[in-house]
């Protein structure tokens, strides 16, 4: 064990309290981030229907437009 040179700095003390975490959780693809990426696809496909709808709307009133002239 690593001595440390302060007593307030105990180096080396409480170890193996920490999960060990596999090098994918490490790397920040843990179980959880399926999840926040599964949340954020629901709100970009949410954000394309409501775009498409108004893209839709646009149209549809400029060739009412256009009809009517």
């Amino acid at each position: 064990m690593t001595v440390s040179k302060n007593i307030n700095n105990p180096v080396g003390q409480g170890g193996g309290k920490r999960k060990k975490q596999s090098r994918a959780e490490r790397q920040n693809h843990g179980p959880h981030r399926n999840l926040d990426r599964q949340g954020a696809a629901d709100q970009k496909a949410e954000l394309v229907r409501k775009m498409r709808e108004k893209a839709a709307e646009a149209a549809g009133q400029a060739g009412d437009d256009t009809a009517k002239s």
